[in-house]
């Protein structure tokens, strides 16, 4: 049975387009390529967890506007299933506009985010069900009542809750009690105390190429990022998010980690949104024969 990861959060529609130098205030540039995608920390998370042969649920917020159908045939596509809390929505779903340097994959990203979605209170236990089957759950925040629903549902089953913490949301105040594993990027800075002190089991710091550092109360360490020649970094931090909620459960501190850091250095190897699944695909095929051998 594949590893079942139930995914909160933000879903957007991607527009993706690779350019030679990303343009100045005022500049007009011709694109090399375009792709649109479905988006966002959860969306890409739940992605990943689908190539790496998991069996993916994303619950978030799509709507019926017609910009929707396009994630919606997206993650159709990937693997991914979907719970879409605010079915009846007639607001567009976020969308991110996108630019990508051809020459060492950084990008710039403009998004409204969650900012202008409501959903209804969730109820977790409606789609869910015993949750006898999940292994691990991932939140980004960016749908508060949603990730505050999904956390206390998995905490009151035993369930880990991984918190994909890419900034500071006043939403953090109330989550951060439920959550097992915070994976924070550099860029992250709670105020107040620090999430150890926050009371949160595991914190896992990332910095681009940079080690990994994580601590828990018996230990910390650090692990080497593999060093890779970046042609695409857009959703990279989610890739790797997602390949630790996969693992969660299953691998230990810090192997963990060194699993998240090779997909997430694959993924940004390949040009595009979508290019790289297959590659991940061969990825997981490979670890899990290797533990067979093992």
């Amino acid at each position: 049975m594949s590893r079942r990861v139930v995914l909160a959060g933000l879903c957007t529609v991607d527009v993706v387009q690779r350019v030679a130098e990303l343009p100045g205030p005022g500049e007009k540039v011709q694109s090399l390529s375009v792709d649109v995608a479905a988006g966002g920390p959860a969306t890409n998370a739940a992605v990943t967890v689908a190539a790496l042969g998991g069996s993916p649920l994303l619950l978030t917020a799509l709507g019926a506007h017609p910009l929707a159908e396009l994630a919606r045939a997206d993650l159709a596509a990937c693997g991914v299933e979907v719970v879409d809390v605010a079915p009846e929505s007639q607001v567009a779903p976020a969308i991110s506009a996108v630019a990508v340097r051809d020459r060492d994959g950084e990008r710039t990203v403009v998004s409204r985010n969650a900012g202008n979605v409501s959903i209804p209170q969730p109820r977790p236990e409606d789609y869910l069900g015993t949750g006898t089957c999940v292994s691990a759950v991932l939140v980004d925040g960016h749908h508060p009542e949603l990730a505050l629903a999904v956390a206390g549902w998995a905490r009151d089953r035993r369930i880990p809750v991984v918190l994909d913490a890419g900034s500071w949301k006043p939403v953090l105040d109330d989550l951060l009690p439920l959550v097992d594993t915070a994976a924070c990027s550099a860029h992250f800075r709670p105020p107040g105390p620090g999430l150890r002190d926050r009371g949160v089991p595991t914190v896992i710091v990332t910095a681009g190429p940079d080690p990994v550092r994580w601590w828990t109360a018996e230990a910390s360490g650090a692990v080497p990022v593999p060093r890779t020649g970046a042609r695409d970094t857009l959703g990279a931090g989610d890739v790797w998010h997602g390949a630790l909620a996969y693992g969660t459960g299953h691998l230990e501190l810090p192997e963990l980690i060194r699993f998240a850091n090779e997909v997430a250095a694959e993924r940004v190897r390949h040009v595009g949104p979508r290019s790289w699944l297959d590659s991940i695909r061969e990825l997981a095929t490979s670890a899990r024969a290797a533990g067979e051998d093992g």
